[in-house]
């Protein structure tokens, strides 16, 4: 334990109750449920704060709050951390742009990955080429394991959202605000696309080009600046 006082020691008790605090937000936007869903974010060069297993972040309080090193998942507080740390941990190592990584669980969303996999255009309102890009989608693999922690990761250096089959989605951003933004437009679009069917009709394709090259602009001066 001495050997990793020094690492906790670094992070103040009000960062925690920020954490917790943005970890409840999500809630109030519709996100997740009960004990679903989990949060990270990045705290200096080689540390992240993580929500504990099995915890309801609407309910979440500082002391439940993990300390991570990125580098190699291991937690440093004793507590025992969300079993997807595994693509939290990778996901930061490999965007150095992005500080928040959220997992959420939401209805529409979440349908939409029970279903057959298609190539669903999910560029039905402006949101989402601007401020999320194209979408990823990884295939089912279990909560907590090697497979969708590396499915995961790799997806997201290319997209700032991943779709998981069976298993709601996983989006990161800047700060919780930018991420929470992030999926509540993705379920929307989801919600139009489960309501309108066949008919929903998107965006019209040089307006989808224009945005998403907009966001990839964005993108690419975040992780300059990173």
């Amino acid at each position: 334990m001495p050997e990793n006082q020094s690492y906790t020691e670094e992070i103040p008790r009000k960062r925690l109750e920020r954490f917790a605090e943005s970890c409840r937000d999500v809630v109030r936007h519709g996100l997740v449920f009960c004990s679903s869903g989990n949060a990270s974010q990045r705290e200096g060069e080689d540390l992240m704060l993580a929500t504990s297993t099995r915890t309801w972040l609407e309910e979440i309080e500082p002391d439940q709050v993990a300390i991570c090193r990125i580098s190699d998942g291991e937690c440093l507080n004793g507590l025992y951390p969300t079993v997807e740390l595994g693509f939290h941990a990778g996901i930061l190592r490999k965007r150095p742009d992005v500080d928040v990584v959220l997992h959420v669980q939401t209805p529409y969303a979440t349908a939409l990955g029970c279903l057959p996999s298609r190539p669903w255009n999910f560029h039905v309102i402006p949101e989402v080429p601007y401020y999320i890009g194209d979408i990823g989608r990884v295939d089912y693999s279990a909560p907590g394991s090697f497979e969708l922690a590396e499915a995961v990761s790799r997806a997201v250096e290319t997209y700032d959202l991943v779709l998981m089959e069976n298993h709601g989605s996983t989006v990161v951003g800047q700060t919780f605000r930018d991420a929470i933004q992030k999926a509540s437009f993705f379920e929307l679009a989801c919600q139009i696309l489960l309501l309108g069917g066949d008919r929903t009709r998107p965006i019209p394709e040089r307006e989808i080009q224009s945005l998403l090259e907009l966001q990839q602009r964005r993108r690419q001066a975040s992780q300059l600046g990173a």
